[in-house]
């Protein structure tokens, strides 16, 4: 089951996460998430950004959310995307389904691209990335340092909907 997350969730979403954190160069973070953060970080992003988790027994096994892109307000309409599986339920279809609907819910929104940051090599990553239409637009050498090495970062986008647009009023001749 796929649905909006809770505060609530925050237990479970750190046990997923710190695994990445502690074990992999998934993510640039160093430090374990304590759940106060996190619920934290839900509150926050939850204002504008869509968050779903996937639920099974009562467990939550993945997630998904959208953040800010960056800080200047012309980039109000991108998003950055990720997604994160509990290690014993990768390769099940799982992180699709949370991709589709993330997707969505951005579609849904005022939202006109998508952007996903991948530590490079993550050949898993890319593939979900590929499979929804994302194109690859960068890749950055050795901007991570993360056990002892220097890591690429690539980056994937999707584009969702035209900008809004304005109308044009040329000026008025007198």
């Amino acid at each position: 089951m796929i649905r909006k997350v809770k505060t609530s969730d925050a237990g479970d979403i750190c046990r997923i996460y710190n695994h990445y954190i502690l074990n992999t160069r998934i993510t640039f973070e160093e430090t374990p998430l304590r759940v106060k953060d996190m619920v934290s970080r839900i509150r926050e992003t939850t204002k504008r950004y869509p968050w779903l988790v996937c639920e099974q027994g009562g467990k939550v096994i993945g997630y998904t959310h959208a953040t800010r892109w960056k800080d200047r307000s012309a980039y109000r309409y991108s998003a950055e995307a990720g997604i994160y599986l509990d290690p014993g339920y990768t390769g099940q279809g799982i992180g699709s389904a949370l991709a589709e609907r993330l997707i969505g819910e951005l579609g849904k929104k005022s939202f006109h691209s998508i952007i996903c940051g991948i530590a490079l090599p993550n050949r898993a990553s890319i593939a979900l990335c590929e499979k929804f239409g994302f194109t690859k637009v960068a890749r950055f050498r050795e901007v991570g340092y993360k056990f002892g090495q220097w890591i690429d970062v690539g980056y994937w986008e999707f584009m969702l909907k035209p900008p809004p647009r304005r109308r044009y009023h040329p000026p008025v001749q007198r």
